[in-house]
């Protein structure tokens, strides 16, 4: 079975040093290949802005197979890694462990039950918090990256479309009041698991992803000229195709386990 080398856990702390500040407590090791992207186009600064965009369930093979969808991505973050997700291969496991830098076993969810826990390690917003940056979290109601890092003091904005959580992200980046903002999209995930990872449902959904995405970073460099900026599109999980066609994750297989990050540097000018 194919294992991508990096783990989704060297995402926070990597975002962390390329901030310049400590890693969430109980993180493992960083990604090099992202902190020498960070190095090299900041030449030695550390940068001061941070745009995590997580669209949900996005696997590897769908970037091998459809390539092309991602070109509006790789236009502004070009740095594209295979990444190994971790086990339940499910929303709240892959973020947490995405943003705290840990294992499941040393974060505590372990599984998708309701109600969602609320972690209690050390994440990347409390690092960031520490260290005096203002983070912002943009979701849907009601998903799992809106609830498991609750009870701190985030800047939470949280509605009920995901064109709603698009457009308030774009006016965040506008203002330029937040020195990390992380944006969840939940419409692929929603759409393969109603139809099919490949359906053209699904595949719209992901032309989505790939815009939206596309108008953050456009915002950014237009808005954040006078700062440092790492990019980051950042899926959770994968997905495969299960009796009936429908979508469906959580198992321990390649279509599940391996997705597609992609990171860009925007100096500022």
């Amino acid at each position: 079975m194919f294992h991508a080398s990096t783990c989704i856990t060297s995402v926070a702390p990597s975002v962390a040093r390329i901030l310049g500040f400590a890693p969430p407590k109980c993180a493992g090791d960083g990604n090099p290949a992202l902190d020498q992207l960070a190095a090299d186009a900041f030449s030695g600064r550390k940068a001061d802005r941070a745009l995590l965009y997580n669209p949900d369930a996005i696997a590897h093979h769908l970037f091998a197979h459809y390539t092309d969808l991602f070109l509006p991505v790789l236009r502004h973050a070009p740095l594209a890694l295979p990444m190994q997700s971790v086990m339940p291969s499910v929303t709240p496991v892959c973020f947490a462990s995405m943003y705290t830098g840990a294992l499941p076993d040393v974060h505590g969810i372990q599984a998708y039950v309701k109600p969602v826990l609320v972690l209690t390690c050390d994440t990347l917003f409390d690092a960031a918090i520490r260290a005096g940056r203002k983070p912002a979290i943009v979701s849907t109601c009601g998903d799992s990256i809106s609830k498991i890092f609750l009870d701190r003091p985030i800047d939470y904005f949280l509605y009920d479309t995901v064109e709603e959580v698009n457009a308030r992200a774009e006016e965040l980046i506008c203002e330029d009041q937040y020195d990390l903002i992380v944006i969840y999209n939940g419409n692929y995930d929603a759409t393969m698991h109603r139809f099919s990872p490949e359906a053209p449902e699904s595949l719209q959904a992901l032309r989505d992803n790939a815009a939206a995405f596309d108008r953050f970073a456009r915002l950014v460099k237009q808005h954040w000229t006078q700062h440092d900026t790492l990019l980051a599109f950042a899926p959770d999980h994968g997905c495969h195709p299960i009796d009936g066609g429908l979508g469906s994750h959580g198992l321990d297989m390649p279509e599940d386990m391996l997705i597609p990050h992609f990171y860009g540097a925007v100096p500022r000018h």
